[in-house]
């Protein structure tokens, strides 16, 4: 999910928040039934906060993931590469080792 989405859902949410307080507060009603209205509201906002907050946890959870699979493949990589260098230089040496010697015994 993009930045601006994200932001939209909470502005949303923030908004929709704020209207439900600001209806309740401003009904005729007695304090008791006020209240209890907006614990109600409250644990509802909660609810999709919270939910909203997780899918933002699952999504980074699923980046990091991915990420770190990717430099794993790269270090796998880069060890193999590393490793085939080391055998070209080795067998190299040899030759040239091998060549001196020669020119050294004639």
């Amino acid at each position: 999910m993009s930045k601006s989405t994200s932001s939209a859902i909470m502005g949303f949410l923030a908004g929709a928040a704020a209207g439900a307080v600001t209806g309740i507060l401003f009904a005729p009603e007695k304090g008791t039934k006020t209240r209890k209205k907006i614990r109600k509201n409250a644990k509802k906002v909660t609810k999709n906060v919270q939910g909203s907050v997780n899918e933002k946890v699952d999504d980074l959870k699923d980046y990091i993931s991915e990420f770190v699979d990717d430099v794993k493949k790269r270090f796998a990589d880069l060890e193999t590469e590393v490793k085939e260098k080391v055998e070209e230089t080795k067998e190299k040496a040899t030759k040239a080792t091998q060549a001196k010697a020669k020119q050294a015994q004639q």
